[in-house]
């Protein structure tokens, strides 16, 4: 039932996502091939692509927050890539695809925190997680009160979205799962970031999927 609607939807997304230049042409066919999959998933179903389209709106927001300043500092990352839907959306998209409501929610609101985090929070004077010392917006590992503030707000987003949805069996379960997991998925992120990332030993993408991975791993403790 309405299968055929469903999928001419997620074409249309996928064309809309590449139109506006938010993600290129093979961001934009991987996100609808995951798409596709999780809908006709038997253990998932069209709920669980509306919370993904949630995170990739909320993400879409944030990066229109306060375009010039970004642009000023040569931080603005406009079009993203496949590797950025991979690194961001593969955990959910395994976890979805096995039902497992705890480490998708953990998995999306880790990355739902981190892109709010990032993109709201650099208009702040960050501090680098590790020592605390003040640097430059857009350094890996950097940190704000901001956007640690809205990060944890995005994530409960994402919690109360997942109940009302039908994903999550309980309100205060998805709401645990969505801020516990996110934020700590986001902080791991920072960590990564500013141990790892800043050395050269990973990059941006091998940071999302650690995170996101970690978000997920913590879904799946706490919803139990």
């Amino acid at each position: 039932m309405y299968y055929l609607e469903y999928l001419i939807l997620v074409l249309f997304l996928g064309y809309l996502t590449y139109k506006k230049g938010a993600l290129d042409l093979e961001g934009s066919l991987f996100m609808a091939a995951m798409a596709i999959i999780i809908i006709y998933s038997p253990t998932a179903g069209f709920n669980w692509f509306i919370l993904i389209i949630t995170f990739l709106i909320l993400g879409l927001l944030a990066t229109k927050y306060k375009t010039e300043y970004k642009k000023e500092l040569n931080i603005f990352e406009k079009t993203r890539t496949a590797k950025n839907v991979i690194s961001n959306g593969i955990i959910a998209f395994i976890a979805a695809t096995f039902g497992l409501y705890g480490p998708f929610i953990g998995a999306i609101s880790t990355a739902t925190a981190d892109t709010l985090a990032s993109e709201i929070g650099i208009t702040q004077t960050p501090r680098l997680i590790t020592s605390f010392e003040k640097v430059k917006p857009g350094t890996d590992g950097a940190i704000s009160i901001l956007g640690t503030v809205v990060g944890i707000i995005g994530a409960g987003i994402i919690g109360i979205l997942a109940y009302f949805l039908g994903i999550s069996p309980d309100p205060v379960i998805s709401l645990r799962i969505s801020v516990i997991a996110g934020t700590i998925g986001c902080f791991i992120d920072s960590i990564l970031g500013a141990s790892l990332e800043r050395r050269n030993y990973i990059n941006n993408e091998h940071v999302n999927l650690l995170a996101t991975f970690s978000g997920g791993i913590i879904g799946l403790l706490l919803s139990y």
